[in-house]
């Protein structure tokens, strides 16, 4: 099924897409309280939701939607072509980003959308326990 929109309408929505969610923010302030200093939307590749570059931390936080879960993502019923493209895409480009970030020696988190969903607080501890791991490894390697 083509698209029904003109190629000037779909950039025009594609644009209207922002770049940080509501999720993203209630997360960032959360680790900000616990005393985490970061920085949001890096300019690094796969643009990392939250990025310590002392520790080579990031961490993705992934849309059930757009990042295909396993148990949440959902194709839409029309215009089934461009959107198993564009997820196919999204999921590509995740294996890349990790593979990048993995074979440079970047720890990397990623966190489904759904896991704050079901447990908001346990979510934040992870990535909380997370960065405090990598922080130690990083701290004992500078000592020894």
């Amino acid at each position: 099924m083509a698209d029904n929109l003109t190629i000037e309408q779909r950039t025009k929505n594609m644009k209207a897409i922002k770049s940080q969610s509501a999720l993203e923010n209630r997360v960032s302030k959360a680790l900000w309280k616990m005393g985490f200093r970061y920085r949001k939307n890096v300019k690094l590749l796969g643009k990392p939701d939250i990025a310590i570059k002392k520790y080579k931390i990031v961490i993705f936080i992934d849309s059930c939607f757009w990042h295909c879960c396993p148990d949440h993502g959902n194709m839409p019923k029309s215009n089934q072509d461009y959107w198993q493209k564009k997820l196919d895409r999204n999921r590509r480009r995740d294996v890349e980003v990790n593979t990048y970030y993995r074979g440079n020696g970047w720890n990397i988190l990623r966190v489904w959308e759904h896991e704050f969903k079901e447990d908001f607080n346990q979510a934040i501890i992870t990535i909380a326990t997370f960065i405090e791991n990598i922080k130690e490894i990083y701290i004992s390697r500078k000592y020894s």
